[in-house]
Parts: C-alpha cells; sequence; structure tokens
C-alpha cells in the first residue's frame, strides 16, 4: 500500500532544459520527434505541488562530455526550461552521465534533507531518467516514476529502423515498474500530496 507523502518524500527533476528538445541529436535523425507533449504542465504541477507543501525538489542538470550535445552550460540550450528556474532552497545537481548518482553528491544531499522516497519524473524516460531511477531502486530508495511526466525521443536502430518515441517510452515504464519503482500517473502523485489523504486507495476512490 502507497502512504501519502511527507516530508521524507523529495521530488527529483531530470535534466528539464532546453536541449531536450533538440531532437536530431539524441538518435532520432532527421525525422527527429519526442511524445508526450504535456510532460512539461506536468512537471510544472508537480513542482508547484512540492513548493507549496513544503516538500524538498532536487534538480539535475546535464553538463554534457560530447563536444556536440545541446547539453552544456555554456550554451543557451544548456539553461532550464521557462519555469524551471530553482528556486531558494532547491537542490541543484550537475552531472555529466546518464545516473543522477554517479560523480556527483546526489545521495549526500538527498541524506541531509531526510530524504528517503523519491518522485521522479523529466526527461529522457530510457536515457537518464531511467538510469536514475534504475539506481535509486538498487540504493534503497522508495522510488516513484511519474511515467505521464516524462518524456523521450524516437531512436534510429543499428538496422535502420525508427523506433517511436511512445514505444521506447512505454517499454521503459514496463521494464522499471515492479522492478526499480512503482510507477504512477501525476494526478496519483498529486493526490498523495494533499493533508488528507492516507494511501493510493483512498486517492483513487477505492475505499
Amino acid at each position: 500500500m502507497i502512504r501519502q507523502f511527507g516530508p521524507e518524500t523529495g521530488l527529483l527533476l531530470i535534466d528539464v532544459q532546453k536541449g531536450v528538445n533538440v531532437f536530431e541529436h539524441w538518435g532520432g535523425g532527421p525525422t527527429g520527434r519526442r511524445n508526450n507533449p504535456q510532460a512539461e504542465d506536468r512537471m510544472r504541477a508537480l513542482l508547484a505541488r512540492w513548493h507549496a507543501t513544503g516538500l524538498p525538489v532536487f534538480y539535475t542538470r546535464h553538463d554534457s562530455r560530447e563536444a556536440a550535445s545541446p547539453l552544456k552550460y555554456h550554451l543557451p540550450t544548456g539553461d532550464q526550461i521557462d519555469g524551471f528556474e530553482p528556486t531558494p532552497g532547491d537542490v541543484v545537481i550537475g552531472k555529466d552521465v546518464n545516473s543522477a548518482f554517479v560523480g556527483t553528491d546526489l545521495e549526500l544531499r538527498l541524506r541531509q534533507k531526510g530524504v528517503t522516497r523519491l518522485v521522479v519524473a523529466g526527461f529522457f524516460t530510457n536515457f537518464c531518467v531511467e538510469t536514475s531511477v534504475r539506481m535509486a531502486g538498487n540504493m534503497g530508495y522508495d522510488t516513484y516514476l511519474v511515467h505521464d511526466a516524462c518524456a523521450t525521443c524516437n531512436r534510429i536502430g543499428p538496422d535502420g529502423t525508427d523506433y517511436d518515441p511512445q514505444l521506447l517510452h512505454d517499454i521503459s515504464v514496463a521494464n522499471l515498474h515492479g522492478e526499480f519503482c512503482t510507477a504512477l500517473t501525476t494526478d496519483q502523485v498529486l493526490g498523495l500530496t494533499h493533508a488528507d489523504a492516507l494511501d493510493l486507495d483512498r486517492v483513487q476512490g477505492n475505499e
């Protein structure tokens, strides 16, 4: 049973930077495209609720090692997407690999804030989100993936197959759910932050 999210529950927003929409770079080729255009609005709703309730917020910002990457701090595409500028009290974690935990002080910062449960959303579902969620689960965090607040782009396989972004997203969520995390919708997560929410069954109206 999933209980109400309290002060031990941190929101982790992965790489919400303008360069994620440079689809050609991410393996999509000239037909580059992404799924879930509502992802940013749903992440903004999560962010607003976390700020309103005083729950801890964490961002990762990617500063790629790749020369051609749009996710570099010195480029305009490395900036945060509008509406995701960190506010005082938010924790920003710089990273240069897929996992939010490798080569960063994220684990230390989570411990300092008393976080044992992580709610994760961001970009890309099958890259940095999936890698970070897998590692969080293996490290013992009670981890929740807000699957409708994530997105990815298409990928061209080694045989030239153009894999649809929604398919890639869905497969990543299916791989993670029940093994490394629990996948929830934005509405379910928001419901679990209400002061009178006791558990997920109550949020879903099953009692």
